[in-house]
């Protein structure tokens, strides 16, 4: 019996095992990001970090009021960070620890790899 890493085929699961299983995937991979000081959050810091040139993918939550994805999606352009909008507000705080934000900052670049993959492959 070998350690570490599980290959999980993915094509094998339904989708919605599918989608549960990147969500928890997602969920590790903030909480890491978190616990490591890489990740920000709240709409206006977020801001700040994109114009600072830190940030390096910015997660907005779905149920955001419409006004503040607008506001941020414009930063995110302005600075060219990549951005995806995912999840709900109340989850995604839940993955950090960080509770009341609607938006977060990844400022590490392998760390906003690996979640923007994993993001992407929910909707595939």
């Amino acid at each position: 019996m070998s350690k570490g890493k599980k290959n999980v085929d993915l094509s094998a699961l339904s989708p919605e095992q599918k989608t549960a299983y990147l969500e928890r995937k997602i969920a590790s991979y903030m909480g890491f990001a978190a616990k490591a000081g890489k990740i920000a959050s709240g709409t206006n810091t977020c801001i700040f970090t994109m114009a600072k040139g830190k940030a390096r993918l910015l997660i907005i939550a779905d149920d955001l009021a419409e006004n503040s994805k607008e506001k941020l999606i414009f930063a995110a352009r302005q600075n060219e960070v990549e951005y995806r909008v995912f999840g709900q507000a109340d989850d995604l705080a839940h993955y950090t620890g960080r509770y009341g934000a609607g938006a977060f900052c990844v400022t590490d670049e392998n760390f906003a790899e690996v979640i923007a993959q994993t993001i992407d492959d929910t909707s595939k």
